[in-house]
This record gives C-alpha cells, structure tokens and sequence, in this order.
C-alpha cells in the first residue's frame, strides 16, 4: 500500500535530485523510497562494503582490496557510493 509523504528539504537538493531522477529515467518518488530500503535493510548496516564491492567478491580478494590507496579519487567514489 502507498501513502503519501511530505518532506521538507533545502530547494537546491530537491533541484538536484530530480535533475538526478531524470537523467537515470527513475523518478524521484522511486530514488527516495530505494534510499530508505537501502537504510532500513537490516542487512545494509551489518555489510563492510558497498553493493559493487561485494559484486566484486570472488573477483578482487578482501586483501587486494585492503592494499588498494584510498587516496585514489576512483576508488574513493566507489567505496563511497557504491556503484
């Protein structure tokens, strides 16, 4: 069952989300329920790493990963974000 929600958020991030929204054909209503899917998964805060690092498992091992320099701007992004 759906029901309605209200938020109050600062414009410039509404702007932002749904120029994200439609960029990635989702829709904002979609972006904001994922998110609290995401945070509300009893597994999500039990998990050491983001969804594409755990895709990756078997492929880069836990060592390789660790080694890997945090101070590189890519590798920040994807720990970061995940995707």
């Amino acid at each position: 069952m759906e029901t309605e929600l209200t938020l109050k958020l600062d414009r410039a991030i509404i702007n932002s989300a749904k120029k994200y929204a439609k960029n990635n054909n989702k829709d904002l209503s979609g972006l904001v329920e994922g998110f609290f899917k995401t945070l509300t998964d009893e597994h999500s805060s039990t998990e050491k790493y983001p969804p594409l690092i755990q895709q990756l498992s078997g492929i880069i091992s836990e060592t390789d990963l660790e080694r890997v320099s945090r101070d590189d701007e890519k590798i920040r992004y994807i720990l970061r974000d995940g995707r």
